[in-house]
């Protein structure tokens, strides 16, 4: 595989920003037909940047093992939304950025080879934007997601992190476009086609009520969910593993 840093300035953020991909290595990149590659595009989590998975999991090898495309974009703490004081990454991730990967890399632009995930602020981000743009995605995964936003409103846990930059003076998101629960129900509602659906958890994270609570939300609503859970915190050694899992799991 090959691994690229790309840096550019974003339309729609107006600023510089990164983002790093492993490519596939084949040997149609040394002749004239080059193949159009399925692509999984994975966000980060609230501590980290576009480099994180290169560098804590073993994400190249289980993507050479399949000849996956993997996009992996910064985000900030952004919450993957536009932010009320902030920069409007839900628009950068969900639209341009799949515009300008497809415009410059050998990236399928079909729906069914392409896939979104990540793991906590990124486990959100992943399903906001599967659920808000269904017609784009073949699968979503979320790993330890925020399934609730507003928990991230209401709880003092995330030091030198303040959610005014994301929601301003709200104190609520429930039934907003930034509610998960708002969004599968109206999908559900409106008999629009989803994209298959992964979520998983570790039974010891700090996240796991919050997506449990999901989860049965989800199968009432008879969601398209497939949902796992094990032994296994925050942390990497847990996400190391359910990237493994996702990536067999997607339909390639």
């Amino acid at each position: 595989m090959a691994i690229l840093e790309l840096n550019f300035k974003s339309e729609c953020l107006a600023v510089q920003t990164s983002v790093t991909v492993i490519l596939p290595e084949t040997e149609a990149l040394y002749h004239s037909a080059i193949p159009k590659y399925k692509t999984l595009y994975i966000l980060h989590g609230l501590s980290n940047n576009h480099t994180t998975y290169i560098r804590n999991t073993n994400i190249e090898r289980y993507a050479t093992e399949k000849g996956l495309a993997v996009v992996m974009p910064a985000a900030d703490h952004s919450f993957y939304s536009n932010m009320v004081h902030g920069r409007n990454y839900f628009e950068f991730v969900s639209k341009e950025l799949p515009q300008v990967m497809k415009n410059w890399l050998p990236l399928s632009d079909k729906k069914e080879d392409t896939f979104i995930a990540g793991h906590s602020m990124g486990g959100y981000g992943a399903f906001k934007v599967a659920l808000t743009y269904p017609e784009n995605f073949q699968a979503a995964a979320s790993m330890s997601g925020v399934m609730d936003i507003n928990y991230i409103i209401n709880e003092d846990c995330f030091e030198n992190f303040s959610t005014r930059a994301i929601t301003g003076e709200m104190t609520s998101q429930t039934g907003t476009e930034n509610d998960l629960f708002h969004l599968l129900e109206q999908n559900l509602a409106n008999q629009i086609e989803l994209p298959s659906l992964f979520q998983n958890c570790g039974t010891e994270d700090f996240l796991y009520e919050d997506n449990i609570r999901f989860r049965d939300f989800a199968l009432e609503k008879k969601a398209p969910l497939e949902y796992r859970e094990g032994p296994g915190d925050h942390d990497w050694d847990f996400w190391d593993k359910s990237i493994k899992e996702i990536i067999e799991w997607l339909p390639l």
